[in-house]
């Protein structure tokens, strides 16, 4: 099948205008602009660790102990009923929403990672048993006497962890997440919410706008979404289930929606595609996961080819020009139904509600008039939050506003800060930004180099390496040389950079500036540092203005 051209949509941030139509359209191609290829050495360097990737995640389904049996065939995941579920990697957003919900259905729950995360703080509360580091003694009890029922694994963790060899050596079944999640969402009308950009938000604000407007669902969600009180989940008892749908290692390939959104397709993940036509098959074969009968919403206008099916009904979401980030004028079939509001910046954010409202008539269309259901969504839609880490607010002291953003790609960095300039057009943005993994930097480099220059002054730091080790040899000086320009520099530890900014805005407390840190890694505990050593400036300051020029008693 055929489908259209995507244009971005990011996980992020704001209240819009423009004229948008929602209708049905002849999708054309995914990609509108020919793949660019990697040089050859980088080429070469990651399509070797593609084919390590895939011997790595080749995971067999193993037989139960103790006369269990074929536990593949009877994964019931519905009732835990005190089931045992070890979830290795449980730190990351995908595995800890996972094992929430197990936990919130009768399951017993442990899990491992190799450092601690924000995510499972929760977990702890619940009664999860959590353990730092991997060991074989992490998934047996009573001296290697009691074994859990089944091992369920993260796309980061390789075949030779100490603990899935354990499993898999003494009978417990070891489950990759992509077939987790098919087993947990066969049962249900599955929203899966897939793109490069912007899954976490659009995923997160149609759960929230559904569970608003009274519909019992469950929803995973790979980031935190403060108005939800489980962080990353909705654990609820009715048909419909939202799912953040990752195309990493192919996790999206697992399940099969009633209805799937499609933000927008880009070369994001470098290390598992080699360029932009691979990201395009493996999208290609999740659509090929809708159900019969069920619903495509993506967004394009440029359409070239037919969409060979009868099967699917397909939305295309076509965008008008003047976009803004003040009202979001929604029209169905040509005709205007409502004027929208939302209290998160971003044009983006836009086209993320014009998902949610698209989703929701695909939904309950049949049931009640498109406008009645805009009329009942709106209102949730300009009470939505957002979600952690996009354009987050971390403080302001000393004429500085401190923001925080998720954004890794040189997408989501064009889209934040043209964001920022809009919402503070007076302010001096410097942008102390992190790049996430050493492949994605080799890749994209120059277009890391093109989206920074969006701000008066960027600081980079040293490659947040994640899973990989630097075989390409590139680093953060490298880019920033290439920000010419606009001021920049290379400061490649974290605490150093705190330093150099403490210094210089504390020097002149009255200049109005903007500070955003940008990167998936642990860039994002700069800002809270920076706050608190800017107020501790201030109020030295103060103290000894007190000791100069006593202030008199009332």
């Amino acid at each position: 099948m055929e489908l259209p051209a995507f244009i971005p949509s990011i996980s992020g941030y704001s209240p819009a205008y423009f004229p948008a139509k929602l209708k049905p359209h002849l999708p054309g191609k995914l990609f509108g602009a020919p793949a660019r290829m990697l040089p050859a050495t980088v080429n070469a360097s990651i399509a070797a660790r593609n084919v390590r990737l895939r011997e790595n995640f080749a995971f067999t389904v193993s037989a139960g102990l103790g006369g269990k049996g074929d536990r593949e065939t009877g994964l019931e995941l519905q009732n835990g009923n005190g089931r045992w579920v070890h979830f290795v990697g449980i730190g990351g957003c995908g595995l800890s929403a996972l094992a929430k919900l197990a936990l919130k259905r009768g399951f017993q729950v442990s899990g491992s990672d190799i450092a601690r995360s924000s995510f499972m703080d929760g977990l702890c509360q619940e009664g999860a048993h959590l353990c730092i580091g991997h060991s074989a003694s992490n998934i047996q009890r009573d001296n290697g006497l009691i074994y859990p029922d089944s091992v369920v694994v993260s796309s980061a963790i390789p075949l030779d962890n100490s603990e899935v060899l354990h499993a898999k050596s003494v009978g417990v079944p070891v489950y990759k997440r992509d077939y987790w999640l098919g087993k947990l969402t066969e049962n249900h009308n599955l929203i899966a919410v897939s793109g490069s950009h912007g899954k976490s938000t659009t995923a997160s604000m149609l759960a929230y706008v559904l569970k608003a407007m009274g519909d019992d669902i469950t929803a995973l969600i790979g980031a935190h979404v403060p108005q939800f009180p489980e962080g990353n989940i909705i654990a609820g008892n009715g048909q419909n289930f939202v799912l953040e749908a990752d195309e990493y290692d192919g996790c999206f390939l697992g399940v099969s929606p009633y209805i799937a959104v499609v933000t927008n397709l880009d070369w994001e993940h470098v290390d598992q595609f080699p360029d932009e036509d691979a990201v395009e098959t493996t999208f290609r074969r999740f659509l090929k996961q809708i159900k019969t009968g069920g619903h495509l919403i993506l967004f394009g206008d440029r359409i070239s080819c037919k969409y060979n099916t009868v099967q699917v009904r397909v939305l295309c979401l076509a965008v008008g020009k003047e976009l803004s980030d003040q009202i979001n004028q929604e029209f169905y079939e040509g005709l205007p139904v409502a004027d929208i509001s939302l209290q998160i910046p971003g044009v983006y954010n836009v086209l993320n509600s014009m998902a949610v409202i698209a989703t929701i008539e695909a939904l309950f269309g049949d049931q009640i008039r498109i406008i009645d259901l805009v009329n009942r969504a709106k209102s949730h839609l300009r009470n939505f939050a957002g979600v952690s880490r996009r354009f987050e607010k971390v403080g302001s002291v000393c004429g500085c506003d401190i923001y925080d953003d998720y954004a890794h790609h040189p997408t989501e960095i064009r889209a934040v800060l043209q964001a920022a300039r809009a919402v503070f057009p007076f302010k001096t943005l410097t942008v102390v930004f992190q790049p996430h993994t050493y492949s994605r930097l080799a890749a994209l480099i120059d277009n890391f180099a093109t989206a920074l220059r969006g701000a008066d002054r960027v600081v980079v730091t040293a490659v947040y390496a994640a899973r990989e080790k630097d075989v390409w040899g590139v680093s953060g000086r490298d880019l920033a040389s290439r920000l010419s320009g606009i001021e920049s520099e290379y400061v490649p530890f974290l605490d150093n950079v705190v330093d150099k900014l403490v210094q210089e805005i504390s020097e002149d407390p009255h200049r109005e500036i903007l500070v955003f840190t940008l990167g998936a890694g642990d860039i994002t505990t700069l800002g809270p540092k920076l706050l608190s050593r800017l107020k501790s400036v201030k109020h030295a300051k103060f103290e000894l203005l007190k000791m100069r020029e006593p202030i008199p008693e009332c």
